[in-house]
């Protein structure tokens, strides 16, 4: 059971759009700052473009059951990735935004219209995720949408080149609350 194909989502100031290949220099852009890649556990530092259009050619082609949002602002320029993605046969959402839109709300508004898109259309299944135990701001962003922490573990991070303690979350069917947008 997938939750279908990716469509365009609007929230009061994001389009969350599928992905085209000219979005390669944003998302290098973005993801060979190490203040982003460090705390992404699958993203190698340094990131480029070919990094990028090696990621970005499977995701464009559409041919997977996940769901790849590209959050864009105003401009349609890309700004961060929010995914839903079938690993191991479980749901895992996973984010990243460029820095300088930090602190604005801006992916407590895309996560959450994810989530909610995500769970009308597969309302009996949970959605996993975590963060590293050095990023509170994602966790408290977690826990505001309906995520309960699971446990605990040590997972390799590409871009620290390292073993990270990370705490595991699951957000259980019918528990997400719609966060409160600043």
């Amino acid at each position: 059971m997938t939750p279908g194909s990716l469509s365009v989502i609007t929230t009061d100031r994001l389009v969350l759009r599928p992905h085209r290949l000219s979005d390669a220099d944003a998302i290098a852009d973005t993801l060979s700052d190490f203040a982003v890649t460090r705390m992404l556990a699958r993203v190698p530092a340094p990131y480029d473009r070919q990094d990028a259009l090696d990621w970005l050619v499977p995701v464009t082609a559409g041919g997977m059951p996940d769901w790849q949002f590209a959050i864009t602002a105003g401009d349609d320029a890309h700004i961060g990735v929010v995914s839903v993605e079938l690993r191991h046969g479980l749901w895992h959402l996973g984010y990243w935004l460029n820095r300088y839109y930090w602190r604005r709300g801006y992916m407590s508004e895309a996560v959450s219209a994810v989530l909610g898109r995500f769970s009308r259309r597969m309302p009996e299944i949970a959605v996993h995720s975590g963060v590293f135990a050095d990023n509170p701001a994602s966790l408290k962003l977690q826990e505001k949408l309906g995520f309960r922490m699971t446990g605990c573990s040590e997972i390799y991070s590409f871009a620290r080149n390292t073993m990270v303690t990370h705490v595991e979350t699951m957000l259980k069917p019918g528990a997400l609350q719609q966060a409160r947008i600043a």
